[in-house]
């Protein structure tokens, strides 16, 4: 068997691409002046007298051909639907553009799945593993909606479909109904130009109404899918005719209660859900209190001081996100454990509420590894560690990221002998590599330990205390502590509250899967925030929520999309670290061309007075152009000094624009301009330099 197989192997593919070679040939030899509209109407009266003596057999001979040129993918195929009416009338020529162009697509749809599948597959899987997704989610419902739109090109459709792994049945199926609308419009079109006189005019009443629905096709399709697969997901479950609320959001975090801000200023009935204290992690475990200490531990303040100071800033920020003011603000606030039911209807604590549109805002919980012995030991994490009473004398922080970083520099600075243990060969794993050294370099002055390169293997308990096994390479390592705080990064909340009875999906990350506009797969359901992602910030959750309140208000009639041109993104350590856009690491693995254009602190006034001279600007530019890609700033207030590029992205102002702003003196911001200047000083045309200075050379006489 397989002495046969391997042989056979090597000669199908090639036979079969030749002979598609033969045919393309044979075809365009045969058609290459008939495919046009000047080419059918010289031949029209010939072309019509064989209809009209030999139907049947023009017919086939028609519908053959039809078939071929689809099968190659032979440009024309509008043509010979115009001619198709034209030939044999609106109901006959549908028949036969329909059913013929239906087969002749999957013969090409065939032929792209067995001769360029594998090399497809090969060359762009993440483009592929994607476009599988889709199919999964809509199946045939998005292949129609495609066929629908005359603007996008028909041979695309059929070679790109082949290399999914979409049944041929389905395929089949989805192009029979999606391409029927606009076949009826074109053979109609040509059935409406054939009966026209030499003197008559084109734009006939039945020829506008075939080409306006032509035109509304585009916009139609679209509706048509959402409506279809909205039947279908919805299917089971009973619609109410009434409501108790516009909106429900589950979570009361950053996502949350933004939502439900906008929703209430809207004048929208709404309801918001919080089984935990409201506020979220920002608040309550993240952002709030890990800037406070990172301040505290800056001040010089001692663990106690900082504990002071850190349950200090939580209540006096805490009413901002409080029940009683988001009741004042017209919210329906409940605490309790929220379960979607059906898409219109959550339970909380027993009481069913029903609703237009449910926003999911939970957030998301520090991620927990399978390491040996964790369980065992005093492990805290970011949600735990406010909870730590007094200073751990030796603190092993796992995981170099901005979390881990943020704490392993406060500690240290309030007193803990901390090592950071990181897996990968830098810090800051999405930072480039200028700015990972910075801060371990950085970290290393506050006397931390950082082991890059080191994977955790397990935690030991011993009559000498605790300790964390690791290997660097082959090395085995041991390193004793009291704390080990683990700083892995987060995962969605997405189990509890019934989004698996719902077949709600989840991506690869784990966030619940949602479209541009934040929907999920039930079109009244949003999710946003970090359990929606892509990225895990405060800021943007916030950013998403509005655009979540505002699609579950006013989808369908109104959609509203959020843009991440320019995501900023900041790590609080001394020196700060500060990006927007993309970095020279993000821009080179998406294949992304750029000019850096760098400025060193070292130069700028304000730093040099203040002997705080460490960090640098560093932009990236379309080359030859000041449209900024993105910016990465390392120093002291970067965030602050960060937002200038975040504008000038996000409003697409180019680095001349922020040359011509007046900076005060003197000021971190002026950096800006410096970096700027030195973009501009770099793109001085020579020419016109020269230009220049024979002028001032003429003026002086």
């Amino acid at each position: 068997m397989s002495g046969t197989a391997a042989p056979r192997a090597l000669w199908v593919r090639p036979a079969a691409f030749g002979s598609v070679v033969v045919l393309v040939a044979a075809v365009i030899a045969l058609g290459r002046h008939r495919l046009t509209l000047a080419g059918l109407e010289a031949h029209a009266a010939a072309l019509g007298d064989v209809v009209a003596h030999h139907r049947v057999a023009a017919f086939a001979l028609y519908f053959i051909l039809y078939v071929v040129a689809t099968a190659v993918s032979l440009p024309g195929a509008v043509v010979l639907t115009l001619a198709a009416g034209a030939l044999f009338g609106v109901v006959a020529g549908s028949l036969l553009v329909s059913f013929a162009a239906s087969i002749g697509a999957s013969l090409a749809f065939l032929s792209a799945r067995f001769l360029l599948r594998d090399a497809a597959l090969a060359w762009f899987p993440g483009l592929f593993a994607r476009i599988e997704r889709g199919i999964a989610r809509d199946g045939a419902l998005y292949l129609i909606s495609l066929r629908l739109v005359p603007a996008v090109p028909f041979v695309a459709i059929n070679l790109l479909a082949g290399l999914t792994s979409l049944p041929l049945r389905r395929f089949y199926g989805a192009s029979q109904i999606g391409m029927l609308p606009a076949t009826v419009i074109f053979v109609n079109a040509g059935a409406s130009l054939a009966t026209l006189g030499p003197h008559q005019a084109i734009l006939t009443p039945r020829l506008i109404a075939g080409l306006l629905l032509l035109a509304a096709l585009p916009v139609a399709a679209p509706l048509l899918r959402n409506a279809l697969a909205a039947r279908q997901r919805y299917a089971g479950w009973r619609r109410p005719r009434r409501f108790d609320r516009n909106l429900v959001v589950i979570g009361a975090g950053s996502a949350g209660l933004v939502t439900a801000y906008v929703a209430s200023a809207l004048k929208a009935s709404v309801t918001l859900i919080e089984q935990a204290a409201m506020g979220g992690d920002c608040l309550n475990t993240g952002c709030v209190p890990s800037k406070a200490l990172l301040h505290a531990a800056r001040s010089g303040m001692d663990y106690h001081e900082a504990r002071s100071a850190v349950r200090a800033a939580i209540a006096a920020i805490a009413p901002h996100d409080s029940v009683a003011r988001y009741q004042a603000l017209g919210v329906d606030v409940r605490r309790g454990h929220a379960t979607i039911e059906t898409p219109w209807s959550v339970s909380v604590d027993g009481e069913t509420l029903t609703t237009r549109a449910i926003v999911i805002a939970t957030g998301a919980a520090p991620l927990l590894p399978d390491l040996p012995g964790l369980a065992d030991c005093p492990f805290a994490t970011s949600e735990t560690l406010w909870d730590i009473e007094t200073l751990p004398a030796r603190l092993v922080v796992l995981g170099g990221g901005p979390i881990g970083c943020e704490m392993a520099q406060a500690f240290a600075r309030l007193g803990s002998t901390v090592t950071l243990v990181e897996l990968a060969d830098r810090l800051l794993g999405r930072e480039d590599d200028e700015v990972s050294a910075a801060m371990a370099a950085a970290l290393r002055r506050d006397g931390i330990a950082v082991l890059t390169g080191h994977r955790a293997v397990a935690v030991h308990r011993d009559d000498a205390g605790f300790s964390l096994e690791a290997r660097h390479g082959d090395a085995p390592v041991r390193l004793g502590f009291d704390r080990i705080l683990v700083a892995l990064g987060r995962v969605p909340r997405t189990a509890g509250f019934g989004l698996e009875a719902l077949g709600i999906a989840l991506t690869p990350a784990k966030t619940i899967e949602t479209d541009a506009w934040l929907q999920t797969i039930l079109p009244n359901v949003f999710a946003c925030g970090d359990v929606a992602g892509p990225y895990q910030f405060t800021h943007v959750a916030g950013f998403q929520a509005g655009f979540a309140a505002l699609n579950g208000l006013f989808a369908p009639l109104w959609r509203f999309r959020p843009d991440y041109r320019a995501v900023p993104a900041v790590t609080y350590t001394s020196p700060e670290i500060a990006r927007v856009g993309l970095n020279q690491r993000a821009a080179r693995a998406a294949g992304i061309a750029f000019e850096t254009t760098r400025y060193a602190f070292s130069e700028l006034d304000r730093a040099i007075a203040e002997g705080d001279t460490d960090g640098f600007v560093t932009v990236l530019t379309k080359p030859g152009s000041d449209r900024i890609l993105g910016a990465t700033i390392v120093g002291t207030q970067a965030g602050e000094m960060l937002t200038g590029f975040t504008i000038a992205m996000q409003h697409k102002l180019g680095l001349k624009k922020l040359l011509g702003v007046i900076y005060p003196y003197p000021t971190r911001s002026e950096a800006i301009r410096a970096v700027a200047g030195m973009w501009r000083q770099r793109h001085a045309s020579a020419r016109g330099l020269a230009m220049l200075a024979r002028f001032h050379a003429w003026r002086r006489g």
